[in-house]
């Protein structure tokens, strides 16, 4: 008797470990030397406590945290995941490992990017330093998706805040070559976008995610150039997105332009605004109407086939 009890408890906590879905693996983004990388011994990764939790700032090597979904109910899709942070940080906990255990939930393996923050110190052109390694990240999962079981053609990238605007740079310029690669495609079949800093046009942007990621008095044609809703075409991929209209930090436009951009050219597009939960609510679990978005974007990917009904 006594041994078949502590048969059933070790198989609850080997079961339940599997189902709660910890973090598989880290994987370096890059093998060998990072593009456009500028060393210098100086700068350190550090982890900063802040009021809304622990904050990763001057990320060296960026890296994909690995979060497989349990074998009997991996559905084939994939995202991954760009915290956001102005480019100046990356809300990691609840905008990266919080969102990649809820999408295992229904069956999407998820990979939480770590990607380098720009920064003139280490980088040569700090601008194209995130983009870089959120195109090799999708690369990376399209070249391992068989090991993964992964349909290669349903690899999407999600983001939040200027991690937003990460997430639809990758959807609008995923063809922009900023570095060498193989033929490897880098284009999300979908996005997710959560109250995104989708523009870089100074009246609706976020003004300290355009400083970080083109400096302080930026040429007119960078501006346009990471301006996301001013590249979408009939190439884009379909795209979700989420924001709520008394978001003081990241006008509703970003949002909004986006869409209708997205409109104009025919790409299945879904968007929600709330009336209140201002930004950076990641997963939204305080109750609000804006908690209702994680129940819509399941439903958005259930339609599209991302999710089996």
């Amino acid at each position: 008797m006594k041994s078949r009890f502590v048969f059933a408890i070790l198989f609850l906590f080997f079961t339940s470990g599997n189902l709660l879905n910890a973090q598989d693996k880290i994987l370096n983004v890059w093998e060998g030397i990072i593009p456009g990388v500028i060393e210098n011994s100086s700068i350190k990764e550090e982890i900063i406590q802040t009021e809304r939790g622990d904050r990763t700032k001057n990320v060296i090597t960026p890296t994909l945290s690995v979060y497989l979904p349990h074998k009997e109910i991996t559905n084939g899709t994939a995202v991954v995941i760009c915290p956001g942070g102005g480019y100046g940080r990356l809300a990691i906990p609840e905008e990266g490992t919080a969102v990649a255990k809820w999408l295992n939930k229904f069956g999407i393996t998820a990979f939480v990017l770590k990607y380098r923050l720009p920064n003139d110190a280490i980088m040569k052109n700090k601008s194209i330093g995130p983009l870089q390694d959120v195109q090799e990240s999708i690369r990376l999962v399209r070249r391992n998706a068989v090991e993964w079981n992964i349909n290669p053609d349903k690899i999407g990238v999600m983001g939040f805040s200027a991690g937003g605007h990460l997430a639809a740079t990758a959807s609008t310029l995923y063809n922009d070559n900023v570095y060498e690669h193989d033929k490897t495609s880098a284009r999300p079949d979908f996005s997710i976008l959560i109250y995104p800093v989708a523009s870089m046009q100074e009246e609706i942007t976020h003004g300290g995610s355009r400083e970080n990621l083109l400096g302080k008095s930026p040429d007119e044609n960078l501006v346009e150039h990471f301006s996301n809703e001013l590249h979408v075409n009939e190439n884009t991929p379909p795209a979700f997105l989420v924001h709520s209209a008394d978001d003081k930090s990241v006008p509703v436009q970003n949002s909004i332009n986006y869409f209708l951009s997205l409109k104009k050219f025919n790409i299945p597009s879904e968007l929600h605004i709330y009336e209140k939960g201002g930004h950076g609510y990641g997963l939204a679990e305080n109750g609000g109407s804006e908690s209702h978005w994680t129940e819509t974007c399941i439903n958005w990917l259930k339609m599209h086939g991302f999710i089996l009904l």
